[in-house]
This record gives C-alpha cells, structure tokens and sequence, in this order.
C-alpha cells in the first residue's frame, strides 16, 4: 500500500496548474550565474557544476523506480506546495537549487587539487564535509514535513545512506570533472551523463510511465 506522503507527491506530480512566477526570476539567477563563469572562460567550473546537477538527476530518477516497484514510497519525496513537481521527489525549486550549489561547489575549490587540509585531500575533505552539511539541512526540511523519509534505512537514525548515495557522489564528480586537465574528457563525462539522463526521463515517463 502506498505511503500518504508518497501518494500526495504523486498527486503533485507533473501537474501545471501549480506554477508560480516566482520560478522565471529563479531561472534567470541560474543562467546569470552560468554566464558569469562562462564570461570569465571557466569552462571548468561551468562542467564541474552541471556534472553536480546531472548526479541529482540520475539519483531522482532511481528514487522515482523505487515508488514504482516497490508500490510504496520513494526514498524521499516532496509532498509539499511547489511551483511544479518534476519526479516525486524533484520539484522545480530543488531542480534549480542544485544547478547553482553544483556551481558553488566547484567555483570554492582550492586551486591545488592536491592541497590537503588536516591532512586530508582537499577534495575528499570537502566532499565529505559539504555533505555533512547537506544531510543536516535535509534533517530540517524532513522536521517541518517538506522532505519525508518513509524507509526504515533512509531517516534520521540512519544517516549514513543520505550521506553515502544521496550527496557524497555529487561532490566527488564534480570535483572529478572539474579537475580533469582534458576539456574532451570534461565534455565526454558531461555529455554522457547528460545522455543517460535524458535516455532514463524519456524511457521511464515518455514510454513506461513508471515515475
């Protein structure tokens, strides 16, 4: 049986008549912050921040198959008022938060990818410290019910899944993008996430109509 939480996202989902002008101007934030890098020829932070929000992607849409196949609940899902529901667990402002924290993410970066900070790797000290953070502000919106966790292994007892899939891995390949000396390399990554991305959307909700 369908969790409450998970079936009024479901109801959310996709649906047009919940838009809001508030979304444009959000838009435009996104783009303008993607201009400035790219005016400043930092093609590097440009890939490296939407490699970020491809990872989102991708994790959305495994959570979107595991309400389909499991007929219960997503790991996570937003049942709250949003502007437009995209997965059952995407809404349009989450959507855009991840292009510009993608972008935020690589643009702090040391410029020595080998720097370590209390002995650690920058990057790796980064990526787990940044997705700490994350975790912690999920445990908020969680608390006022804008975020439910219906999974015995995905809530606030059991954080290390949060942490380990739902955030760690968007760091690291940002990072990984971002630090690549190759730009064909860059392009190729990008490219071939956004590939699956795009292939899993059109498959999954064009055709089955799964999530």
């Amino acid at each position: 049986m369908i969790a409450p939480s998970a079936a009024q996202a479901q109801a959310l989902l996709r649906d047009p008549s919940h838009f809001q002008w508030y979304v444009i101007p959000l838009l435009l934030l996104v783009i303008h912050a993607y201009g400035e890098q790219a005016a400043e020829k930092r093609w590097s932070v440009v890939l490296g921040g939407i490699a970020f929000w491809l990872m989102d992607w991708i994790n959305e849409i495994w959570n979107g198959l595991l309400l389909h196949f499991s007929g219960y609940a997503p790991a996570w899902a937003t049942p709250g008022g949003s502007a437009y529901v995209i997965l059952v667990g995407l809404n349009i402002e989450i959507c855009l938060m991840f292009a510009i924290m993608g972008l935020y993410a690589v643009r702090t970066l040391p410029a020595d990818r080998t720097l370590k900070l209390l002995g650690i790797n920058n990057r790796w000290l980064l990526a787990v410290v940044s997705s700490v953070l994350c975790v912690l502000v999920e445990y908020g919106l969680n608390h006022i019910g804008a975020l439910t966790w219906e999974w015995r292994g995905w809530n606030t007892k059991a954080p290390w899944l949060i942490w380990l899939i739902g955030y760690l891995p968007f760091f690291l390949v940002a990072y990984w993008v971002h630090d690549m000396p190759s730009r064909k390399h860059q392009l190729a990554v990008v490219g071939g996430l956004a590939t699956i991305v795009l292939c899993a959307l059109i498959l999954f909700i064009g055709v089955l109509g799964w999530i």
